[in-house]
């Protein structure tokens, strides 16, 4: 039986580039293993360092993972292509367990790349529906040329209610403003049953949780994605310490009554 060996990356060959934007895109990469959607990888390039990167779907034998060209070893990431390999570890942290929100209406709020932690949690309640009740996805992004995922977010519309505002301009089609601007506005049904999830800039999902509340929302419904400040992945170098919680270890999903402690 092979033990793995947490802090040893392995090798991952880039089956399939799929570009969003000019600093984001997703890259398909061989897996096989147990994962979850909002769990995270370290990904490696060798000389340059390494960087979590949550994962944003999940596939039989491939794990994507959608970059933003933000750094030194992001943009080496960039200078990859199909066929080449990135050193990885993991997965880490826990993930969000898709249980907890069947036969339930499910509300996701994201903000820009923080759609990606989630686009496992609407992909595997899309098609079928018969899992969850009513689905409602507000996304949110500053410009319409900033979209991630725009085929899905078209597609998701034949089996829930899809909502996209842009917060630094406006263009026909889409809603204007922050995300959290529209809550109140969105035909959400009994608060007491719904389950939300809120992943995008501790700004938005402060905003989001607090309307939520003010809603009616029993905070033990909502759930975040804090992955701010992670570094190792395995609770070592103490990067992403808030007081006694290790945000790679014990998140980076969090209920919000617990989450709601480790805002920034």
């Amino acid at each position: 039986m092979t033990v793995r060996n947490d802090y040893i990356p392995l090798a991952s060959k880039i089956l399939e580039i799929i570009k969003h934007t000019n600093i984001e895109y997703t890259f398909r990469m061989a897996f096989e293993g147990d994962v979850k959607p909002g769990q995270f990888f370290e990904v490696s390039v060798p000389r340059y360092g390494e960087a979590p990167i949550s994962v944003s779907g999940i596939g039989n034998g491939f794990v994507d993972l959608t970059i933003r060209r933000v750094g030194k070893v992001t943009n080496e990431v960039f200078e990859r292509y199909v066929g080449d390999t990135l050193m990885m570890r993991g997965p880490f942290g826990n993930g969000f367990d898709v249980d907890q929100f069947k036969a339930k209406p499910i509300l996701i709020i994201a903000g820009g790349t923080g759609v990606a932690p989630v686009r496992g949690v609407i992909s595997y309640f899309a098609d079928p529906p018969d899992e969850r009740k009513n689905m409602t996805v507000l996304a949110s992004f500053k410009r319409e040329q900033e979209i991630l995922f725009r085929k899905e977010l078209e597609d998701w519309k034949r089996n829930m209610d899809v909502f996209i505002t842009l917060t630094k301009e406006e263009v026909s089609g889409y809603m204007v403003g922050r995300a959290q601007n529209h809550i109140a506005s969105l035909m959400l049904g009994n608060l007491n049953e719904t389950v939300a999830i809120i992943v995008g800039p501790s700004e938005l999902m402060k905003a989001s949780a607090k309307i939520l509340l003010e809603l009616g929302m029993p905070e033990q419904n909502i759930w975040i994605s804090e992955e701010r400040k992670m570094c190792c992945g395995l609770g070592k170098c103490g990067h992403c310490r808030v007081n006694s919680t290790y945000i790679c270890l014990d998140g980076s999903v969090f209920n919000y009554s617990v989450g709601k402690f480790l805002f920034d």
